[in-house]
């Protein structure tokens, strides 16, 4: 059943989609946020709510992730749009001047979309990573760290994301591995500090997980290089934080290009995809600074491309 018809549909209530629908409601556009695309796994809000601390988000000194997620979604509302976080987007169609939006339970239009899907969390693949998921195999630290409290823990990766993963793993662990594949972890030089400062963090480098074991639980891990003498360590835990995987399919079905990773090809002038009328903000996108500052940045831009988009080409309505 189509229900109602809109000038731009937002896709993904994250950080991005609140900030670029701020803008667009403020631009007199009428607004449609859908919160849930197929393949994503976080809540209004993103990815930021898996965040402790945000200490880069200009105008706030410290503040958690949640903190800032609930600001975004409260100045979001503070203007008249629609915001539906329980439905779920399953498919796009291109119809004529306009986009039909499909979800688990309705059907919308729109004369523009902007895609702030942004990515779900890349899976480790060694025996065991599926079998112990969620029985000791995580890839949020925030959300189940405190249930390894004086515990052994792994965590996988190298990344900025993975030191501040390790590093909110601490708080609540015994002890903490990061177990990193390179030479050398590579986080920003405030947190790779924090890392070389806290006792309970240990780095393996130049070392794979290659199998996961257990019995209701995880119990071990096997490494492909030994430490101190031995390739097996016992853990409680292994935690994975290898990368993202961005949430594109949606966008690719109505023709938007996407690079090698599956990351949505942007003008990055102006937010625009190669298919008119179509936007993309983000973590999805192809920027190589994945920011919340500087997706918000690019979820207004799209916001007031979209405007444009409507404005100039003086679209027939849906």
């Amino acid at each position: 059943m189509v229900k109602k018809n809109f000038d731009v549909i937002i896709v993904g209530a994250g950080g991005v989609g609140l900030a670029a629908a701020m803008y667009s409601a403020r631009l007199g556009l009428k607004t449609l946020v859908l919160g849930a695309s197929h393949g994503s796994e976080l809540p209004v809000g993103g990815v930021i709510t898996t965040t402790t601390i945000v200490e880069n988000y200009p105008g706030f000194i410290r503040l958690t992730g949640q903190e800032i997620a609930k600001k975004l979604e409260e100045h979001a509302k503070s203007y008249k749009l629609t915001t539906i976080t329980e439905e779920k987007v399953s498919d796009i169609k291109r119809e004529k001047n306009c986009f039909a939006v499909k979800t688990n339970k309705s059907e919308y239009k729109t004369l523009a979309i902007i895609f702030a899907t942004g990515t779900k969390w890349k899976k480790l693949d060694v025996p065991g990573s599926k079998e112990f998921e969620n029985k000791g195999v995580n890839y949020c630290a925030l959300c189940d760290g405190p249930l390894f409290k004086n515990k052994i823990v792994s965590l996988v990766g190298g990344s900025d994301s993975a030191a501040k993963d390790a590093l909110v793993l601490a708080e609540s662990a015994k002890k903490v591995f990061i177990i990193y594949r390179g030479e050398q972890i590579h986080p920003e030089p405030v947190n790779m500090e924090r890392i070389k400062k806290n006792k309970k963090i240990e780095i393996i480098n130049n070392t794979n997980i290659t199998e996961i074991k257990g019995n209701k639980f995880v119990q071990e891990i096997i490494l492909d290089n030994s430490y101190k003498g031995n390739r097996k360590l016992k853990v409680d835990a292994v935690f994975v934080a290898i990368g993202h995987i961005a949430l594109s399919d949606l966008a690719k079905k109505i023709g938007v290009k996407t690079d090698k990773k599956g990351e949505i090809i942007l003008n990055h002038k102006t937010s625009e995809t190669n298919v008119k009328g179509v936007f993309a903000a983000g973590d999805v996108t192809d920027k190589p600074f994945k920011q919340l500052i500087t997706g918000v940045a690019d979820g207004c831009t799209a916001a007031y491309s979209a405007y444009e988009y409507i404005s100039k080409n003086k679209i027939i309505p849906c």
